[in-house]
């Protein structure tokens, strides 16, 4: 990552107006993005999106050549524009043949993504933006940091700064007084502009129609009273059939603001007469801009179903602190950093899509259903083959793929940490790596690792059924009394549990770094490993780890071309399960039962992200912490990330710190002294942070609670 782009984090970080603002926002998105979607079936709207865009995108130049048709069969002038040169030296072309000096804009990312205000300016004509956030942004002189709140980090007293300068009289933080001022300065612009520029949310192949969806009065404004209009619009809002704008107009608001609907919904078929009765000069111009080179990548066709309602920027947990100022470039958020690397060059997305930390929010609310997590994973692998890894990094895969010499340099550790342990944490840390320990303690690695404990631990014998248990590093190394409560529960109903002592890492930190051929080889690995015995399930305590035998082993594998893999993959994926699912399988089938202690313990309960939004195994846990007595007290966010995200939170601890704290406020405002999760990743960052924070609250895996209320 760049020196320049960690400082602008920093920047960020530091601003409490940005993060104050991005946060309330965020919060209460959440609540008004559910209730907006109250009676209707999310999943089922969304999947009509998938069809409708997923056609388009496989054949965007045909729809492109009959919305032309169309479109000009009612009286508009079409122009397929590949390049954003192309677009801007056509709409500066209209301008100069019209004599324009003057151009009102409604809300555009296109006209953003192609810098076309600048070659506006630049061939002598001014281009007013009209949409209120754009007009803020505008006359301060920035981009936007959303893609639908373009001043969303600013506040009302800097608004009032921008405004007075623009007025030159001193103006009060009064938003309706601001309003006011707006309005006074834009109505003029409007009457006097000879072009209006729009956007368009859609363009209906069908009938030429484009679709303008507003919360402002200013698009109707600039497509009505100019006697030139310009809609400049990408490939990626085509569709097929006017008929397929129903369900777009039906998640669009929901998603985005959690409205309802929106104020205004424009559908401009051909163009309308002037003021004096002349018909107005309607030009289209379609921007592909390397859409259609996405559409040919089987990989990130499915990018072009984005229906710009920046839903996954609303629910990141990094956006919230950093903004689209750090996190994007013209397009912000995870989809920003994806569209950033097709619009713009590969390189430019590198430090943006180190930002992302996997947690799947944005994947879990997306309508067009893309799966942002997994294509910025497909960036980072692209990044590291063009690139290929840094001296560090392969220093430590190369240790990671050497299981030997891993779990040796492992132990050693557990030697050399004795000077900076104090119980089971280390809290401070010498030199350069005192960054590690700033905000959290990290665990101390065990003397005694699950796989030696292991050895004695007493099963019974001539059971039917056999269990290979994976435990991953943390519980291996750092937690093996976790492993150890594993053991206990499932041998109470009747399974004898293996542990293959050839199994290494799960290649995760490989993987979300881009280094597939490393995450590869820890996949066939441990698959030969965990497959060595018939055994009925394979199951793991860590649902990151869970993922990787479920389903990214074999993604990995595929990715590689290692079809020889493959079937032995999916042969473990089927036999892979994670503990608190499988245990509430025996509960269910009457082979164990939970029994309420004398002491009913108050507690709350952290979601990891890979259990809920991958897994979707977030209730199991919960009915089986009730059901052995313990008084469950959700608290806020509950599935908001703690900001560990497994090697994230080492390479950027200034992004985990502020998460791992909003966290640790939600769970000191449940009151509860007790908090469980399914995840020793999570076990790890929330105790390191309650044990610097000086508090009393334990941290417990739910295998441990559970081991301890089995009769």
């Amino acid at each position: 990552m760049r020196k320049t782009f960690r400082e602008s984090v920093a920047q960020a970080l530091e601003n409490s107006n940005l993060t104050g603002a991005l946060g309330r926002f965020s919060e209460a998105y959440r609540v008004s993005r559910a209730k907006a979607y109250e009676g209707l079936d999310f999943e089922a709207i969304r999947q009509q999106i998938v069809r409708i865009k997923g056609s388009a995108a496989e054949r965007l130049d045909e729809l492109a050549a009959r919305f032309k048709e169309s479109a000009e069969r009612a009286g508009a002038k079409v122009f397929i524009a590949r390049s954003p040169r192309e677009a801007r030296d056509r709409i500066v072309q209209i301008a100069k043949e019209n004599g324009v000096r003057s151009v009102v804009k409604s809300k555009s990312m296109a006209s953003e993504e192609i810098h076309l205000n600048r070659a506006l300016e630049e061939a002598g004509v001014s281009a007013r933006e009209t949409d209120l956030g754009e007009w803020i942004i505008q006359l301060a002189g920035q981009r936007p940091s959303h893609m639908v709140m373009p001043a969303i980090h600013l506040t009302k007293e800097e608004v009032a700064d921008i405004f007075s300068k623009e007025v030159e009289e001193r103006l009060s933080a009064d938003i309706p007084r601001l309003v006011r001022v707006a309005r006074e300065q834009l109505r003029g612009k409007f009457l006097a502009a000879d072009m209006g520029i729009s956007g368009a949310n859609v363009a209906v192949a069908e009938t030429g129609s484009i679709v303008i969806v507003t919360n402002e009065g200013n698009a109707r404004l600039a497509t009505t009273l100019p006697r030139i209009h310009v809609a400049l619009v990408g490939f990626e809002k085509l569709i097929e059939k006017l008929e397929d704008v129903a369900p777009i107009l039906t998640a669009l608001p929901r998603s985005a603001t959690g409205q309802l609907l929106t104020s205004y919904v424009s559908v401009i078929t051909g163009p309308t007469p002037n003021t004096d009765g002349t018909p107005k000069d309607l030009h289209i111009v379609l921007l592909d801009n390397r859409r259609n080179d996405m559409a040919s990548d089987p990989r990130f066709r499915q990018a072009l179903q984005c229906i710009r309602c920046a839903s996954c920027l609303n629910v990141c947990p990094v956006f919230r602190l950093v903004g689209g100022h750090v996190f994007g470039k013209t397009y912000t958020g995870g989809i920003g950093a994806i569209l950033t690397a097709w619009f713009d060059a590969l390189e430019e997305s590198d430090d943006i899509q180190a930002l992302c930390i996997q947690c799947g929010s944005c994947k879990e609310v997306c309508p067009g259903g893309i799966d942002i997590p997994g294509l910025i994973l497909e960036i980072r692998r692209r990044v590291a083959l063009e690139k290929g890894q840094t001296l560090v990094q392969k220093a430590v895969f190369s240790v990671v793929n050497n299981r030997r010499l891993f779990h040796a340099m492992l132990r050693t550790a557990a030697v050399a940490q004795a000077p900076f342990r104090k119980g089971r944490f280390i809290r401070h840390l010498p030199l350069f790596l005192a960054d590690l320990t700033e905000g959290r303690s990290l665990p101390a690695i065990a003397p005694k690792p699950f796989r030696d404990l292991f050895r004695s631990i007493e099963q019974p014998r001539g059971t039917k059924e056999k269990v290979a248990f994976y435990g991953g590093c943390l519980i291996d190394f750092a937690y093996p009394e976790t492993g150890a409560a594993v053991v206990k529960a499932l041998n109470k109903a009747g399974l004898e549990v293996l542990f293959p002592e050839a199994q290494t890492c799960c290649g995760a930190p490989a993987r979300y770094s881009g280094a597939y051929e490393v995450a590869g080889q820890n996949a066939r690995d441990n698959i030969e490993a965990l497959l060595a015995e018939d055994v009925k399930y394979v199951v793991s305590a860590c649902p990151t780890c869970t993922v990787a035998l479920k389903e990214e082993w074999a993604r990995t594998l595929e990715s590689l071309g290692d079809n020889a893999s493959l079937a032995r993959a999916g042969q473990l994926a089927a036999k892979a399960i994670d503990f608190s699912t499988l245990v509430k399988e025996l509960v269910d089938q009457g082979r164990l039962r939970l029994v309420p202690g004398a002491e009913r313990p108050r507690a709350t309960y952290h979601d990891s992200c890979h259990l809920k939004r991958t897994l979707r195994a977030e209730q199991a846990p919960r009915q089986l912490l009730g059901e052995a007595g313990v008084e469950l007290t959700e608290m806020f966010e509950a599935d908001v990330c703690c900001g560990m995200g497994g090697s994230y939170s080492v390479k950027l601890p200034e992004i985990s710190a502020p998460m791992l704290a909003r966290k640790l406020k939600s769970i000191g405002d449940t009151g509860a002294k007790l908090v469980a999760t399914d995840c020793p990743g999570c076990v790890m960052q929330l105790r390191g942070g309650l044990d610097q924070a000086g508090s009393d609250v334990r941290v417990r895996h739910t295998a441990e609670i559970l081991a301890e209320r089995i009769a």
